[in-house]
């Protein structure tokens, strides 16, 4: 008989996802792996991995999570996709109820993008809230275009002396021939009785794009 090799179910995130949106599927190949070959241009941001489950019996317990799940209530996002409307908590408890039930399971709760390996319910409810300390200071990465769905020949408006300029790049705009960033621009053409006394800017608070600040936009879809 053919021996099974392991395989993983997996847990994903996404920082441009709402906080309980989730995409929970399979994989026999490491999951890093897997979540790079979903970072494509449907997704402004790269998927975390929040939780893995190794077992040889990896399709039948996704299958069974997502089955799970269903009875719960209709927390599908669309029906023949693998993205669910649930609590990565939730989803990593209903995970954690059917790995006690096999005998090579293997549950790692993912930190700061490292996999610890889980033992306990109660050790998973305090990796997970040293996780979510840790990401509450964690900056944001900086600001992108595509982060708000504006592609280069876009314009945007530089509020204070409401000049259109183009996008140049995913975080250049150009205007006059020249190239800046957003907080270039600003340190360069700000009237001088807003200016502060850093001479450092945050860009995209005076910035907007179809009348709304590029800040507002970027929380927006973050949300």
């Amino acid at each position: 008989m053919e021996k099974t090799e392991s395989g993983y179910v997996y847990i994903l995130t996404n920082p441009s996802f709402r906080e309980d949106w989730v995409k929970i599927g399979k994989s026999s190949r490491p999951v890093d792996i897997r979540s790079k070959e979903l970072d494509n241009t449907a997704v402004p941001l790269p998927f975390e991995i929040y939780a893995t489950l190794k077992t040889k019996k990896f399709t039948k317990v996704e299958k069974q999570i997502h089955k799970q799940i269903d009875r719960l209530t209709d927390l599908r996002i669309r029906q023949n996709r693998e993205f669910f409307n649930i609590a990565p908590s939730v989803a990593l408890d209903i995970m954690r109820d059917i790995a006690d039930l096999l005998d090579d399971a293997e549950l790692s709760v993912y930190v700061e993008g490292k996999p610890v390996i889980s033992k306990n319910k109660e050790e998973d409810k305090k990796i997970e809230a040293e996780s979510q300390e840790k990401l509450r200071k964690k900056p944001k990465p900086p600001f992108k275009f595509h982060m708000i769905g504006v592609n280069i020949g876009d314009t945007v408006v530089f509020d204070a002396l409401d000049i259109p300029v183009k996008v140049a790049s995913d975080d250049k705009i150009e205007y006059e021939g020249r190239l800046y960033s957003l907080s270039a621009f600003t340190a360069n053409f700000l009237p001088e009785n807003r200016q502060n006394t850093s001479g450092a800017y945050a860009g995209p608070k005076y910035f907007s794009y179809k009348g709304k600040n590029l800040n507002d936009w970027r929380k927006e879809k973050e949300q």
